[in-house]
C-alpha cells in the first residue's frame, strides 16, 4: 500500500507541476510576458529556451511514471 500511496503523491506534485510551469511556459513563449514578474525570474534562458520550459519536461515525464505505476499491478 506504501507504494500506491508514493506514486499518488508523485502524481499530485507533478500535476500540479506540470500546470504551473505549463502556465509559465505558455506566457514566456506565446504572449511574450513573464508570467512570475514578481520573483526576478524573467528572461532565465538556457540553450535558448525559458528556464521554465524544462521544468514542463521534467515534470511531464514525473507525471508519465506515475501515472503507469498507478495503471500498472
Amino acid at each position: 500500500m506504501k507504494k500506491q500511496i508514493a506514486l499518488k503523491t508523485l502524481f499530485g506534485i507533478s500535476l500540479v507541476g506540470v500546470l504551473f510551469s505549463g502556465y509559465l511556459s505558455f506566457t514566456e513563449i506565446f504572449q511574450q510576458t513573464c508570467g512570475m514578474g514578481v520573483l526576478g525570474t524573467c528572461g532565465a534562458e538556457v540553450f535558448t529556451l525559458p528556464a521554465c520550459v524544462y521544468g514542463l519536461v521534467m515534470y511531464s515525464a514525473c507525471l508519465i511514471v506515475s501515472i503507469l505505476g498507478l495503471k500498472g499491478k
